[in-house]
């Protein structure tokens, strides 16, 4: 179970499973999660159908997912899926949205695929073998200075204990405001990292980490240059 070409091809029939159902249904009935957080229908449509789809093929891999959680089996590996990435977006008709995969090796991600569905590009990389954007390789913008840096920033949080929380994340906000070319939110951590990855933007703020969160976007070598900016 450790050839990552071949884990690959699997997860990337999943995320083609999960666009599937993602671009062929309205959102349909909403479930409130808590506190100004919700899950569609095509969400638990999403996660049934990869959960299945993985455990055949995949039997002696666990799964977790956002809606459902975890599956029973224990083991070394696990596939961590987030059906739709950006549900608020997806409700709306906002197309900013992705189906996002990672596979964990213990606490080390070593594979990941993220689909956006309705802007027809697919990222995927393995542990060692870089980044790609279907089968372009990418990489990370060059950008050293924060005057000249596009930089997104994560939802602010919601639920228990959001005001405190929020704190913080507004005085980043606040002092990145001051000095970088431009922020940008754009409701999904998926798209926040593919696109660091492949240039687009300079750096992305996420403070939120739960595994289906940024499991699917696993090959950071070539994105360092971007960690090194500095607020000061």
């Amino acid at each position: 179970m450790t050839d990552l070409p071949d884990l690959l091809k699997i997860a990337d029939g999943a995320v083609e499973l999960a666009r599937s159902i993602v671009v062929s249904r309205d959102p349909g009935e909403i479930t409130a999660k808590g506190d100004r957080d919700m899950a569609s229908e095509v969400d638990f449509a999403v996660e049934a159908s990869v959960r299945h789809y993985l455990a055949d093929l995949t039997p002696d891999i666990s799964f977790v997912g956002e809606e459902e959680g975890k599956s029973p089996q224990e083991g070394r590996f696990l596939w961590a899926l987030d059906p739709v990435d950006g549900t608020a977006n997806f409700v709306r008709g906002i197309p900013l949205c992705c189906v996002s995969l990672g596979l964990f090796d213990g606490k080390r991600c070593v594979l990941g695929v993220v689909d956006l569905p309705f802007m027809n590009a697919r990222y995927h990389a393995t542990e060692g073998g870089g980044a790609f954007c279907g089968s372009r390789r990418i990489q990370a913008s060059g950008t050293r200075d924060l005057n000249a840096a596009i930089v997104s920033i994560g939802d602010y949080a919601v639920g228990t204990g959001a005001q405190v929380r929020n704190e913080r994340r507004l005085a980043i906000t606040e002092r990145l405001a001051g000095r970088v070319q431009r922020i940008r939110m754009w409701g999904t951590a998926a798209l926040d990292l593919v696109w660091v990855a492949e240039g687009k933007t300079d750096a992305s703020v996420i403070m939120s980490n739960n595994p289906w969160d940024l499991g699917g976007r696993r090959d950071r070598t070539r994105s360092r240059g971007a960690c090194r900016l500095r607020i000061r």
